[in-house]
């Protein structure tokens, strides 16, 4: 067993105020308070106790399906028990800082350093600054190589390991890559078996889904690793009112996707392709208590059994949300669309990604204007009260032309129903045929938002996530380690836009640039070397 480290987390030579006992008492109490509104918490002893611990707040953590997943995995397996760990609030967080009140787990309300293991599921780059501040609240060195026996090992998996785990090695003891379902249970059982953390470490590396970056040198990482079939599918564990899912009890009936587009992580090719869930499996598996079921998944609608899933859903009395709303399938399955309204729905949100039907194409995105039209009708028809549309802008080879046709179309669908758009920046990701396009950049990707905005006023709402934000995620998207000291270089000096800029300068973070053009299917711009980004 990993020894250890004492109980109060190393803070035992702190003095303590009454305010700050107080206030410490305060955030405990808060957690049992969370507590208190769950439904299917697991309290388990045993002797190998981990922390599944998640690097943004409460209500983001608990709307995650695969942790919630992992964490009924980890409580199955025989003499170990996981409890839950998040970022505290940002209203909670001057309160820890300022009493030195280190992370606490919401079962027991232990500091995390009471476990053996702190594991760690990080669905997207921007949430390794959570990581940082939950170690240093902690007082857990946050690079691998300061830390000792002392300290619990620290783990990451989740989403982010599918596309680029690279700026989690100097912080990562241990990397868990792909669907750790199964791969969890050897980890549970290396901690059990009573070596030293280096032992451990040796054991797992470079086994199929496993990488200790200290280790590995040079090699290569593993291949993502893929849960048997058996294993699906993933739902909830807890229900809880405290989420961004309000009291909604998540499960997926079905795993991957059959779709080739070339932006996704989650495409055919990243882990077998689409694997589908009966829906009569789906359905024994639900709570009564589940009034709200939410589908998940990264091509809900493409399951061949989707309405008769959905249909029994309604008629049970159960809210139903998909995660996933394909405008093709909606077209060619119309009864989903009158489904989800008798459901309670008011907004029916789809994807047109491209701006135009050229890009569309390029992407190998099967949406066209036609098919959205058609959704618009449904969805009026069926009493929806707004179409939501998501869009990527400052895609390789996109001019004000392609925005003028989404405009166009926009004037036409907000005829039928009041529209609004989400607006994203493209951000190229590794492990995909666009891994190494460039980022438009800040002030071009801000000209284009503010064109687009001009040419819907009056038209369509446009919702936009930030340029600058966006430039950070690709930086950290398609960079190495260097990238992930340099996001600790910008936390650390206050997490500011400029901050981040200095960082990457300073740490002379380059973008890798492809050597090869983008895939051979693509209508856009044939690059051989593509241009490193500038904020």
């Amino acid at each position: 067993m990993l020894r250890f480290p004492p109980k109060d987390g190393g803070f035992a030579s702190a003095v303590l105020t009454t305010a700050a006992m107080q206030s410490r008492w305060e955030l405990a109490e808060s957690l049992r308070a969370r507590l208190e509104d769950e439904q299917g918490t697991l309290f388990k002893q045993a002797s190998t106790r981990v922390a599944l611990c998640y690097p943004s707040p409460y209500h983001v953590g608990m709307s995650s399906l695969g942790f919630q997943t992992i964490y009924r995995e980890m409580n199955g397996h025989e003499g170990a028990s996981a409890e839950r760990a998040f970022l505290p609030d940002a209203e909670a967080l001057p309160a820890h800082r300022a009493t030195r009140t280190p992370v606490l787990s919401v079962e027991s309300q232990r500091p995390l350093t009471d476990f053996a293991a702190l594991c760690f599921s990080v669905s997207y780059e921007l949430e390794l600054t959570g990581l940082f501040e939950m170690l240093e609240l902690c007082g857990i060195p946050t690079r691998a190589a300061l830390r000792g026996d002392a300290h619990p090992l620290v783990v990451c998996g989740g989403p982010l390991t599918f596309s680029n785990p690279a700026p989690l090695a100097p912080f990562a003891d241990l990397i868990v890559l792909g669907e750790a379902e199964e791969l969890v249970h050897e980890l549970l059982s290396a901690l059990a078996s009573g070596h030293s953390r280096e032992r451990v470490l040796a054991l797992l590396h470079g086994r199929p889904g496993f990488h200790a970056p200290a280790l590995a040198g040079d090699a290569a990482l593993p291949k993502v690793a893929k849960a048997d079939d058996a294993r699906l599918p993933a739902r909830s564990q807890i229900v809880t009112p405290h989420t961004e899912l309000r009291s909604m009890f998540l499960i997926e009936p079905e795993r991957g996707c059959s779709r080739g587009c070339t932006y996704c992580v989650m495409r055919r090719t990243t882990n077998g392709g689409m694997r589908t869930v009966a829906p009569e499996e789906v359905l024994a598996l639900l709570p009564e208590h589940a009034r709200k079921v939410g589908l998940v998944g990264a091509a809900v609608t493409d399951h061949p059994r989707i309405v008769e899933l959905v249909r029994t859903l309604v008629d049970e009395g159960r809210e139903v949300g998909i995660s996933s709303l394909r405008a093709d399938r909606l077209c060619a399955r119309p009864e989903l669309v009158s489904l989800l309204a008798r459901s309670g729905a008011r907004t029916l949100t789809t994807a047109a990604d491209g701006a135009s039907e050229r890009l569309r194409t390029a992407l190998d995105r099967r949406t066209t204007a036609a098919q959205l039209l058609q959704t618009a009708r449904l969805a009026r028809q069926a009493g929806f009260a707004r179409l939501k549309l998501y869009v990527m802008v400052g895609l390789p080879g996109e001019t004000d032309d392609d925005l003028a046709e989404l405009a166009s179309l926009a004037a036409e669908l907000s005829r039928i129903l009041p529209l609004s758009f989400g607006c994203a920046p493209f951000v190229a990701k590794r492990n995909t045929p666009m891994d190494g396009a460039p980022f438009a950049g800040v002030a071009e990707v801000e000209r284009k938002l503010s064109h687009l905005r001009a040419l819907l006023r009056g038209r369509a709402e446009v919702r936009p996530t930030s340029a600058r934000w966006a430039w950070v995620e690709y930086m950290l998207a398609q960079g190495g380690p260097e990238a992930g000291l340099a996001a600790e270089d910008a936390w650390r000096a206050g997490g500011s836009f400029a901050d981040w800029k200095r960082a990457f300068r300073e740490r002379g973070v380059r973008t890798w640039a492809a050597a090869r053009p983008l895939d051979g299917r693509l209508r856009l711009p044939q690059l051989a070397h593509w241009p490193v980004a500038e904020a």
